[in-house]
């Protein structure tokens, strides 16, 4: 979970320059999502 969210803020960084608030929600969003998805299939 955790390495995706570094991906994408990653990403973003390298796309937009920065981060902002909406890159930090969907970092969390992100972490998240894959958390539960690794927990469903462990």
């Amino acid at each position: 979970a955790l390495a995706a969210a570094e991906l994408l803020l990653h990403h973003c960084r390298r796309r937009l320059g920065g981060v902002t608030g909406d890159v930090f929600g969907a970092l969390a969003e992100t972490a998240a999502t894959m958390a539960l998805v690794v927990l469903t299939f462990r």
